[in-house]
């Protein structure tokens, strides 16, 4: 009992480090495009 709590407990935190970092990820790549679309018009101005 007291190990598949540990292993359970220890696999949650490992998807939710993956997640943090799939979220962090996809949000540094939207800010990017969008940072490059403005200057982008920016510079069709």
């Amino acid at each position: 009992m007291e190990k598949e709590k540990i292993t359970g407990k220890t696999t949650e935190e490992s998807n939710l480090k993956g997640t943090l970092a799939s979220v962090f990820l996809l949000g540094f790549f939207l800010i990017f495009t969008w940072v490059s679309v403005y200057y982008l018009f920016l510079e069709r101005l």
